[in-house]
């Protein structure tokens, strides 16, 4: 049985995770005005950094991922959204070209991911699951279909929050095992495969409170 968690704490819950999208979604902005070879970047080689397609995969990735963090969790908002549709409709066609940008960079530094073949290969499945809910969500917005639109952008968030779980996860995950490269490795994976098993329950909690209309006979 689903219960649906009290008013309350779906409220703190959109405040939260409003609040680590604009944090998370500002960060890349560091990478332009201040020194971060401290920081991710001090993982990879001399070589790979002066790599001029790399350079623009990476910065691709992070500007037009914060920028989805920034715009995309507004669209949720049920009420906002019936009573601003066109705005609705503007930001999102502004979060599936940043997302699409975003993910096809992500799949192509995946494959330079710090960590080997194991975080490269999460990474990767990550991009292409955020390119393909994207994509598919963006048609079904197109075609008219907007039940199946709004499922399919739960997932989308949810694949592009793995910003913000990622960053949650990993001082947790080197306190536990004292390893960076095993605790990169196991995040590659941690930060969003639970974030689609939530965005599974929340499309399963709306069909039950909120089903479908029934489809007329043509």
């Amino acid at each position: 049985m689903i219960t649906t968690p009290s008013r309350p704490l779906q409220k703190t819950a959109r405040i939260l995770i409003a609040a680590l999208s604009i944090l998370i979604g500002l960060y890349p902005a560091l990478y332009y005005i201040t020194d971060m070879s401290a920081a991710l970047l001090s993982t990879k080689s001399a070589a790979l950094l002066a790599d001029k397609i790399w350079q623009a995969g990476f910065y691709s990735h992070i500007t037009f991922g914060g920028i989805c963090l920034l715009i995309g969790w507004v669209q949720f908002n049920r009420k906002w959204r019936d009573a601003n549709l066109t705005l609705h409709r503007r930001i999102g066609k502004i979060y599936v070209a940043c997302a699409l940008i975003s993910a096809a960079s992500g799949i192509y530094i995946g494959f330079y991911a710090t960590g080997g073949v194991i975080a490269s290969l999460g990474f990767i499945t990550l991009g292409i699951t955020w390119l393909l809910t994207t994509w598919q969500a963006y048609r079904y917005a197109r075609n008219g279909n907007t039940e199946r639109h709004r499922r399919l952008m739960y997932y989308s968030y949810a694949a592009c929050f793995a910003a913000v779980t990622l960053r949650l996860w990993m001082p947790l995950l080197i306190m536990a095992t004292g390893d960076f490269l095993l605790s990169y490795r196991i995040v590659a994976w941690l930060c969003w495969i639970p974030n689609i098993g939530v965005a599974f329950l929340l499309n399963r909690n709306q069909r039950l409170h909120f089903p479908s209309p029934p489809r007329k006979n043509a």
